[in-house]
């Protein structure tokens, strides 16, 4: 591997190992760093002056060392800012969605860091602002909104905010005659509620002592919320509790669910009082999802061995299990990732070929057309609609090339409108650029679909530098779109990739399938496939590729560094889930037990731990010339816990080999998310790509 300077006299923090012993199914383990773990964690996330003095001063001292190596980039990175900056248009914002009298929408000010909700009449008239993100942040060093929902009867606004990156927020109901938030104030919930049809209260989430959403209650307004009604209680700590509505406000939608089983409840959104009424009882490996379609549920499923899902209807009046009849029937291979329903048209979003499209069904006579597109690579999304006796279905495309265009489509004449294309103010020109989707053959002889792009002319002769980016778990596709600030790369010369993984659904359910519990290490050799698959077509070569990965994907970042890290010039983990077996093991932590279908449980199974102790980052550092590394993390972080990267740098420090510098950098005001601001976050990409133009030797290109 070439070396990179990063010459500089500090010294890196060199915290002290107090060894942690454990012992499972007869394996005993030393855990050195196991004291960042604060014992309070709970009680840091709701107040993180309460972090232990100790573990603060570390965290303090690593982002000191960090800042020391990477300070001869402080230049480059206000340049970077300023690049990224100038390709947002400041004032962006959405297509008003129409709601009978009003059309509401959102967007940014100029300068403004958060954004305002604002509606119009639909007859044409004066906007209205609704809630003011930047007026709500003053003060707050971070400030995310959540749910923001109007009232059927368009008098008042539900909307909630976290003031500290831990993800328990407030919800408010606020009075839009008098613009004034009412007394309804409900803390550490899921961030959002949905109303009943009388637009006299809401049901939402609240997050157990855990930080699971395990309960629903609903509110009356005006009434104590220590009174607040409870409508459902999840009993199992696997399972999260979500609570939604129909578009037509008929229903209210109560899901249980993990990573591979849901179950849902439904209650009348008219008779808020009413028992919540169970669909099909959970069954391990069985998923549904119900849309209403007026005397009937549509309901996306996986049932009968549709492992690529199905669509089956049931009537509104009894939807159970036993009244499920086949609609769309199961194709493998075509997976079925949403529906729509509207009062003469279903609407789905399937993905096929590793491409996603959009499938038009007609209610009345059955009959299918779809919506086509002609790039070699494409992301596309459902904007959904408030209305559900229309024509028209609002949809967005973009490409890697090609800035998100929003579009109107009449689902009855077949035509589509284009209503706004994403703005870039310093210019953006998708001819200057190429889009290619390549196949990188893996170990066992799966092709793994690698999306790139590219400026024109650059030479491919292995010389230039690359970002790798890859994910792979949960079933999340990474969608091959737009991005204004990877061009701050691309335009320096680089190939920006995505490695379409398994552990993700680009080549359906089975690709995920074969890319979770003991077949984890798949995601790990697909991504090496792809870096070596980019060098062998001369793109790049392995000392000039930088991978990135965040949460899961920094578990991918760790465990790739682990086995492969010749392949890479540089890592960036964000936020990394690296710690995978300790924190398997917790079940006090939020996402344990839920997790453990996704990667095992170690606790009960010995088989589990063994496959996660075979690759779990922390576990499997050794005395490896790893590449330089950044790691990011998140003081109020509640999925990935803080002290997961801080425990994995310093040891990465006390066993690697070589001389490559590992760097942590600690957001001590923010959790999983980073920044909260839509400008200040823009400052945590210039440090990574500041990182990745250095360890490339490209930080003086453009």
């Amino acid at each position: 591997m070439t070396s990179r300077p990063f010459a500089t006299d500090a010294k890196a923090p060199s915290p002290r190992a107090h060894p942690v012993k454990d012992t499972r199914h007869g394996i005993e383990r030393t855990d050195e760093y196991a004291w960042m773990r604060a014992e309070n964690w709970q009680e840091v996330l709701r107040d993180p002056s309460l972090l232990a003095d100790d573990i603060r001063a570390h965290l303090e001292a690593e982002n000191a060392y960090q800042a020391a190596l990477m300070a001869d980039t402080e230049a480059l990175q206000k340049t970077l800012v300023a690049e990224m900056r100038g390709r947002i248009k400041e004032d962006e914002t959405s297509v008003p969605a129409r709601d009978g009298p009003y059309a509401y929408a959102a967007g940014f000010r100029t300068g403004g860091e958060y954004p305002r909700f604002f509606r119009l009449p639909s007859a044409g008239g004066t906007e209205e602002t609704l809630l003011d993100g930047d007026r709500e942040a003053e003060g707050k060093s971070y400030f995310r909104v959540g749910g923001v929902d109007h009232s059927p009867d368009h008098r008042r606004l539900l909307w909630g905010h976290d003031d500290k990156g831990s993800e328990l927020y407030t919800i408010s109901v606020r009075d839009l005659a008098t613009g004034e938030d009412l007394a309804d104030t409900v803390a550490e919930t899921g961030g959002g509620g949905v109303w009943d049809a009388a637009s006299d209260g809401f049901f939402y989430t609240r997050l157990d002592e855990n930080h699971r959403p395990s309960k629903v209650f609903f509110h009356r307004v005006g009434a104590n919320p220590d009174e607040d009604r409870l409508v459902y209680e999840e009993a199992d700590p696997g399972f999260f509790v979500g609570v939604s509505g129909s578009r037509t406000q008929e229903w209210v939608y109560i899901s249980a669910h993990d990573h591979e089983t849901s179950e849902c409840h439904i209650l009348p959104a008219n008779d808020p009082e009413a028992a919540p009424r169970l669909v099909a009882p959970r069954e391990t490996g069985l998923q549904y999802d119900l849309e209403e379609g007026g005397d009937i549920f549509f309901i996306l499923t996986n049932a009968d061995g549709a492992r690529d899902f199905k669509i089956v209807t049931a009537p509104a009046s009894d939807p159970s299990r036993e009244n499920w009849q086949d609609l769309v029937p199961h194709e493998p291979g075509r997976l079925i990732l949403a529906i729509m329903a509207f009062a003469d048209y279903l609407v789905r979003l399937e993905r096929k070929d590793s491409l996603p499209r959009i499938v038009i069904r007609d209610r009345h006579d059955g009959s299918e057309h779809t919506i086509a597109f002609d790039e070699e690579a494409y992301s596309l999304g459902l904007q959904g609609s408030y209305e559900y006796a229309t024509d028209t279905l609002r949809f967005s495309y973009s490409s890697m090339t090609t800035p998100e265009q929003v579009f109107d489509y009449d689902m009855r004449t077949r035509t589509r409108t284009l209503l706004k294309t994403q703005e870039v103010p310093s210019g953006h020109n998708p001819d200057d650029y190429v889009t290619r989707r390549l196949m990188a053959p893996a170990p066992d002889g799966e092709l793994v679909p690698v999306s790139l792009v590219y400026r024109k002319g650059i030479a491919l002769d292995g010389s230039a530098p690359c970002l790798l980016y890859g994910y792979g778990a949960y079933g999340m596709a990474m969608p091959a779109s737009f991005s204004t600030n990877c061009l701050s790369l691309v335009d320096r010369g680089f190939v920006y990739a995505i490695a379409h993984i398994r552990g993700g659904k680009e080549k359906g359910y089975a690709w995920y399938e074969d890319g979770k519990r003991e077949k984890k290490v798949n995601t790990f050799t697909d991504f090496i496939a792809a870096a070596r698959h980019l060098v062998a077509e001369g793109y790049t070569s392995h000392d000039r590729i930088v991978a990135e990965g965040g949460s899961a994907g920094g578990m991918l970042m760790g465990a790739v560094a682990n086995m492969a890290p010749e392949a890479f010039g540089g890592i960036v983990a964000a936020v990394p889930f690296v710690d995978v077996l300790n924190t398997m093991l917790d079940d006090t932590l939020p996402l344990t037990p839920p997790e453990w279908p996704e990667w095992g449980n170690p606790i009960a199974a010995r088989e589990d731990y063994d496959t996660i102790a075979a690759y779990s980052p922390y576990d499997n550092v050794g005395a490896k010339d790893y590449p330089p590394i950044l790691a990011l993390a998140g003081l109020t972080d509640p999925r990935v816990t803080y002290w997961e990267p801080a425990k994995w740098v310093a040891r990465l420090r006390d066993r690697k080999g070589g001389d490559h510098p590992v760097l942590l950098k600690t957001n001590l005001d923010a959790g999983h998310a980073g920044a909260s601001g839509r400008f200040s976050r823009l400052e945590e990409k210039a440090l990574t790509y500041a990182f990745v133009l250095k360890v490339t030797g490209t930080m003086d290109s453009h």
